[in-house]
């Protein structure tokens, strides 16, 4: 199985190929260069070297948000003009889980990505990593279906809270009623750290650096699983998932 992940959603510009739980290449620039101007020519780069031809694929997986209004038109316009032009489906992968399956083998604590909406505002969710054996099985889309070892019990991604846009204290409030470890990601660790650091009450920790922003790998290993689940959509029918208004709407509102 092939897949192609797309990730646009923030600053971040990323591109990967995965087959059959490899993550064969991945391109990912964290600067200010446009979107637009960056991900076709990186698809093609990371094509060309791994010797791979993108009618082979059997879908493309794209991260579809929250996150920048620009950002994500960008992403779903190639990603719908891949799917168009290939005839193949797409996979909607939510950014925020996306991200939070960067910290795979995370432990006890929750996850919990931030991505900065300005104004103290943030599109965050609540995650963990749980045995496969105590999950719910509505939540094991994301857990390995091959690749494991005879005996071994592996993680699956859950989302304890789902996403949303709000302020930074809300999300403050809602993680210390838990009392457990957090490990936030995202773009918001360093616009609210001081609000973070003055707010939280139980213990905290910052993800590092490579696993801090969105990753199209991630994107891609995630949208396999629900590939493998059937979970798709045509090309044509794909649109972002904002959660909130653009900025031009609220002004004329």
């Amino acid at each position: 199985m092939l897949i192609i992940g797309i990730e646009s959603s923030a600053l971040v510009a990323s591109v990967a190929i995965a087959e059959d739980d490899r993550l064969v290449a991945e391109y990912t620039m964290n600067n200010k260069k446009t979107h637009s101007q960056t991900l076709l020519p990186m698809l093609e780069e990371i094509v060309t070297a791994a010797g791979i031809e993108l009618k082979n694929a059997d879908a493309i997986a794209i991260s579809r948000g929250p996150g920048s209004f620009t950002g994500l038109r960008i992403g779903s316009a190639t990603a719908k003009g891949l799917g168009l032009a290939l005839a193949k489906p797409l996979v909607e992968v939510p950014t925020l889980d996306s991200m939070a399956f960067n910290l795979y083998g995370a432990g006890d604590a929750l996850i919990c990505p931030l991505m900065d909406a300005r104004r103290q505002e943030v599109y965050s969710g609540i995650y963990e990593f749980v045995p496969m054996s105590r999950c719910e099985a509505g939540k094991q889309v994301y857990a390995p279906v091959s690749g494991v070892r005879n005996g071994e019990d592996p993680q699956v991604l859950t989302n304890v809270v789902p996403e949303s846009a709000g302020p930074v204290a809300d999300v403050i409030d809602r993680l210390n009623a838990y009392g457990r470890p957090v490990i936030f990601l995202g773009d918001g660790v360093p616009a609210y750290a001081d609000l973070i650091a003055e707010g939280m009450k139980t213990a905290y920790s910052f993800a590092p650096a490579q696993l801090s922003r969105q990753r199209a790998g991630s994107v891609a290993l995630l949208g396999m699983r629900l590939f493998e689940h059937g979970i798709t959509v045509d090309a044509a029918d794909h649109a972002p998932t904002y959660l909130r208004v653009s900025q031009a709407e609220r002004e004329k509102g």
